[in-house]
């Protein structure tokens, strides 16, 4: 039997990092992560995987964000019994992130319900609940960085750090097939050269396949020192402050928050910013800063003298009601939510109550997938919908792309060429259509064989042969086209009609006038032989 490794997830698109990989002794994943984005991706997360779990023998995870490891408990709901191997860190920072990802599907799937039932919809289950992710965790083992495990017959995997999060690392392999050893090398998401807490990313050279990420391909950004950076976060925050609202961060639980809690407490004790206090509204951040705090002493330029990520003017509120006071707070504070993209948790409360207020700021600081409402922002929509009430946007809408954890084009590139000779195959995975076609683009530039590069969709399968061929299998089922995969859908696409539709009502002149609006539109969708029962 060749190798052979299947795409289910994170192939044409960024989210659902999920490799299936069957071997003449085994099968395997690297990576089990929840799709994110649009409502089409996301259902993807309900519908069952594309495998049979209990046929699954163990599980390595490259790190903890949720994109690459959320699914793990319905792997295991659904029969899967092996070991789950991730780095310390790593298994550390699931112990609150995956409980914590249970909870949020348990209330959103409640609210979910509440409005199915009055739409006479049937009810729908959470994907898993908090106390199958707890149940989930005693499956997960911890390992060390550059150390060989022997994973069954003739499989083995060491982990080396990829500089992105805390505990996150490229997956090398050694796999002998048909008496010949293969070496592959799973990248996971590699981070940035000079990251504030991580020593530079870092993996061996020689392989004979090797799958690399490709989120920022094509996008090259200016490297920025610490003093730099923080410069450019006490201009923004000093602006928002001088606006006269609020200054509100959609910020990522793991890593993002730490990185600006420490550099604001560093403004703050150097007043370069106003003495504001400080919100970070996040039990999973909280939780997850304690983690840091632990490994404090394995992370680059963090003071070793004083406590990490901590000032007096920092309010960690954990409980509802300190959450909803904060809404009392209008002017002179930076509130810091999950979730980065701002598609759940508590800071769709906090731009639901800043969105429309021209003196409040949004400042985004991480990448945002394509359909998630920060996407939306980022685009500039005057008007959205949080929780089913449409916002008008009047706040300042920022975005900085300092704070990355991702390697850039040039360094994804740098990164890739670090690992050659690369013998048979180079995968390119993790990232949308321009920034895979772009990066495809720079590394043929740079003199690799054409031949030997390939952009997997999602469900694309492949055999890596022994002498060293590729070949695509083509008899497999596909969950989604291609085109539904890097899109806004229908979804997103109704939300914006209904709020186009309202502003245009609203700006109508008279009750007669918007009447005949939706007349004209009401005799549109009948045309269409749609929506008839619901346009009488």
């Amino acid at each position: 039997m060749t190798i052979k490794i299947k795409f289910c997830g994170a192939a044409g698109t960024v989210t659902g990092s999920c490799y299936w990989v069957r071997t003449e002794s085994c099968q395997f994943l690297i990576d089990c992560g929840l799709f994110q984005g649009t409502k089409t991706l996301k259902a993807l997360n309900y519908d069952q995987f594309p495998f049979l779990p209990s046929e699954i023998d163990f599980v390595l995870l490259t790190h903890a964000h949720t994109d690459h490891s959320a699914m793990v408990p319905k792997l295991i709901n659904a029969g899967f019994r092996g070991p789950v191997y991730a780095i310390h860190a790593t298994k550390e920072l699931l112990n609150y992130m995956l409980p914590d990802s249970g909870y949020i599907q348990e209330i959103e799937v409640s609210r979910l319900n509440q409005r199915n039932q009055r739409r006479g919809k049937p009810q729908v289950k959470p994907i898993y609940t908090q106390k199958e992710a707890e149940l989930a965790l005693s499956q997960i083992q911890g390992v060390d960085y550059g150390v060989w495990i022997e994973l069954g017959r003739n499989v083995e995997a060491r982990f080396w750090n990829a500089g992105h999060i805390l505990g996150s690392a490229s997956i090398e392999m050694k796999i002998q097939d048909n008496g010949k050893m293969r070496k592959l090398l799973f990248s996971g998401d590699i981070g940035p050269d000079h990251k504030l807490f991580h020593e530079d990313p870092d993996a061996p050279s020689g392989f004979d396949f090797v799958i690399c990420e490709s989120t920022y391909g094509g996008r090259n950004r200016q490297d920025v020192s610490i003093p730099e950076r923080r410069k450019i976060l006490a201009n923004e925050i000093n602006q928002a402050m001088a606006a006269g609202g609020a200054l509100v961060i959609p910020s990522f639980a793991v890593e993002r928050t730490q990185e600006l809690l420490l550099d604001i407490s560093w403004l703050l004790q150097n007043e370069k910013i106003p003495g504001s206090l400080v919100f970070l509204d996040s039990p999973l951040a909280i939780r997850i800063t304690a983690v840091f705090a632990k490994f404090a002493e394995a992370l680059q330029n963090v003071g070793k003298h004083t406590p990490p990520f901590k000032h007096s003017s920092f309010r960690f509120t954990e409980s509802v009601d300190e959450s909803k006071s904060i809404a009392g707070y209008t002017e002179g504070v930076i509130i810091l939510a999950a979730s980065g993209m701002c598609d759940a948790g508590r800071i769709r409360h906090h731009l639901k109550n800043h969105l429309w207020r021209p003196k409040s700021t949004i400042l985004l600081v991480g990448y945002q997938a394509e359909g998630t409402l920060g996407s939306l922002l980022e685009k500039g929509l005057k008007s959205v919908k949080i929780m089913g009430e449409a916002i008008q946007v009047r706040a300042r809408i920022r975005k900085i792309d300092i704070y990355s954890g991702h390697a850039d084009g040039a360094g994804l590139i740098q990164w890739i060429d670090a690992r050659s000779p690369i013998e048979s195959g180079l995968f390119l995975t993790h990232g949308n259509k321009e920034a895979l076609y772009s990066l495809k683009s720079d590394i043929l530039n740079s003199g690799f064989d054409e031949n030997k590069l390939l952009i997997p969709m999602l469900d694309d399968d492949y055999e890596l042969t022994s002498s060293g061929k590729v070949s695509r299998i083509t008899d497999v089922s596909k969950r989604l086209n291609v085109e539904q995969l890097d899109k806004p859908d229908w979804h997103n696409e109704l939300a914006q009609l209904t709020l186009d539709v309202r502003a245009v009502l609203e700006q109508a002149n008279g009750d007669d006038h918007r009447k005949d609006i939706l007349a004209q539109l009401r005799k549109s969708l009948l045309k269409e032989g749609k929506g008839q029962g619901h346009a009488r």
